[in-house]
């Protein structure tokens, strides 16, 4: 793996005045790692020193690195669960902050198969507009003219919840679409996008996707780029073009909008924009009834210089299918964030999706690493390991992320493992390399090992009545479909042949492995379609000990091998698939709904 050399110099001519600022600002920031991090620490804990999980501990008031690193211990979701659920159920006191507790920001991560809840504190709202104000100097630097048309962006929001305390629960981007400082931003020539803030507000998945489809295509030719949050997120807006052009292709025609849009804000902004196109609505036809979809993004916005889209981590696995439909387009990676903290940016954002490093921006919060070693024990909390500054970091090492924020998380482990590749001037550039634990993952969703037992062993109680059981099992994330979806593979052992499971009840498996996954998956099926139906396919008795046989024959320990929970190796694949008898898929969608938490 190249590892990149020190990237002293500074990163270039601004585009404008405001640019100049912004980038200023970033070198002001990675010349003087250690003095901010040093500052940003002194500022939580000086904010949150009489919180009741500070003085727990008996801080007695102290602000330096060394007395915080004796004195606080690391922690998980699970470790800060009750004080967490105390703030929920409406408990005000100050708990984890000495602010109001503003809201939940809802992870993608899970907790007992729900979404973890983080609490936030209203200025964390403007330290993210800050980091977000911070994309765009960086990307003209490398992309001119961006100013002279506009980005095609499909936003969505999702369902929130209410806590006991009445504070909501939402995904950190509903937050922000909501906010003041998204709602209400500043006219940015750099920054327009297609989709009036009204089409991005509707929480109807359809509606909110027709609508901001229909803007894109009236205004193909403004169009400078083109994203979503999550490269799925991209081929999803593409599938649903494929499945609706021709009703979008009707209302440029006739210039009024579907009736299945009902939202009444959606249908008065609409009512400004869509005008009827005849010429248009010809050439959205000729592009979309051609049965070859390759190069679509570009044939149909023929101005786009690039893809805005996350395509590391696990969005990796779209990337060849996003350079059928674009053409191999550049696919920048501007941030790195989670719902616990906004990190830091990516100062070369047109490199390769493998190549991508994001630099930690070390005003955002208190920045620690744990050294990674995939082969070592785990910690205990009597004698955890020496955890390093954001300063004090090697290039060629993996560490996993821990952090301090001012809405009131101390220590707390993310999850993500970081690659150093290099240094912007003092700040350490990193390549994420993987979330801990994940196995299995189409979006947002994020499905671990334990979570695919338990829905493997409640769907083969289904299987009882037919004398039968699930003798093995693996996985793999089919998203060559779209939407993508999770692929099981089975291998049954069957006493009575006579009375084997129908194919009835090997789909009602399916359906049961769905109930049993966590919120998160279950809200990507239901109501925001990002998902498809899971599949199960049973395949040929033996024919994972011919797995295991081809692992021993590459190498593997006879004697310390287990099968494989999750497979991506391509002739680990094509044997499991050339051992397939049958195909089962999920009849309905699983149970979920946006309740009360806590």
């Amino acid at each position: 793996m190249a590892i990149e050399s020190v990237m002293s110099l500074p990163l270039g001519p601004p585009a404008c005045e405001k640019d100049a600022k912004a980038l200023q600002f970033i070198e002001d920031m990675t010349a003087n790692v250690d003095l901010v991090q040093e500052r940003v620490l002194e500022e939580i804990l000086t904010s949150n020193a009489e919180t009741e999980y500070l003085q727990k501990y008996h801080l007695n008031g102290a602000t330096d690195r060394d007395t915080f690193k004796s004195k606080i211990p690391m922690v998980t979701y699970e470790d800060l669960q009750p004080e967490i659920q105390r703030i929920a159920n409406g408990d005000k006191s100050p708990i984890l902050s000495s602010h109001p507790i503003s809201e939940f920001l809802t992870s993608s991560g899970t907790s007992a198969g729900e979404r973890k809840l983080m609490p936030t504190i209203e200025e964390e709202m403007d330290r993210r507009q800050l980091l977000y104000s911070l994309l765009m100097p960086v990307m003209n630097l490398y992309v001119p003219d961006l100013d002279k048309g506009k980005g095609l962006y499909f936003y969505f929001i999702k369902a929130e919840a209410k806590t006991p305390s009445g504070l909501v629960a939402r995904p950190v981007l509903t937050s922000y679409y909501k906010s003041k400082q998204f709602k209400a931003r500043p006219y940015d020539p750099y920054n327009v996008i297609t989709s009036p803030n009204e089409t991005i507000l509707c929480v109807d998945s359809f509606q909110s996707m027709y609508s901001q489809m229909l803007c894109g295509l009236i205004m193909r030719e403004e169009v400078l780029r083109v994203g979503a949050v999550f490269a799925s997120g991209l081929l999803r807006a593409i599938r649903f073009l494929q499945l609706n052009w021709k009703e979008l292709a009707n209302d440029i025609s006739t210039g009024s909008l579907n009736p299945k849009v009902t939202n009444p804000s959606i249908r008065e902004c609409m009512a400004k924009i869509l005008k009827p196109n005849q010429e248009l609505a010809e050439f959205i036809t000729e592009e979309c009834s051609d049965e070859n979809w390759e190069r679509i993004i570009t044939r149909i916005w023929p101005n786009t210089k690039y893809l805005d889209v996350i395509v590391t981590g696990s969005m990796a696995q779209y990337i060849p299918t996003l350079d059928y439909y674009s053409g191999g387009l550049p696919k920048p990676c501007t941030m790195y964030a989670s719902s616990e903290c906004f990190f830091g940016l990516n100062l070369r954002p047109m490199s390769k999706p493998s190549e991508v490093s994001y630099t930690i921006m070390p005003n955002m919060g208190y920045f620690e690493f744990l050294p990674h070693d995939p082969s070592a024990p785990g910690f205990s909390h009597e004698s955890p390991p020496r955890l390093l500054d954001l300063a004090d970091l090697e290039v060629g090492k993996e560490y996993e992320l821990v952090i301090t924020t001012y809405s009131g998380l101390n220590r707390y482990r993310v999850g993500d493992i970081l690659l150093v590749t290099g240094f912007y001037n003092k700040a350490p550039q990193f390549r994420f390399v993987r979330r801990k634990n994940v196995l299995l993952s189409i979006e947002s969703d994020k499905t671990d090992e334990a979570e695919l037992h338990k829905a493997v062993e409640n769907a083969s109680l289904l299987l009882r009545e037919f004398n039968t059981s699930v003798v093995e099992y693996t996985s793999y994330a089919e998203t060559k479909t779209i939407p993508g979806h999770y692929v099981i593979y089975w291998e049954l052992l069957v006493k009575d042949p006579a009375n084997s499971p129908t194919e009835e009840v090997l789909n009602q498996c399916c359906l049961a492995m769905e109930e049993s996954l966590n919120s998160v998956y279950r809200q990507s099926r239901v109501a925001d379609n990002s998902i498809g139906p899971l599949e199960i396919r049973v395949v040929k008795n033996g024919t994972f000990e011919e797995l295991m046989d081809y692992a021993i024959s590459r190498g593997a320990s006879i004697n310390q091998y287990k099968a494989p929970r999750c497979v991506s190796f391509t002739p680990i694949m094509e044997l499991l698939d050339s051992r397939v008898v049958s195909k089962h898929f999920s009849p309905s969608v699983p149970q979920w709904t946006p309740e009360r938490r806590g």
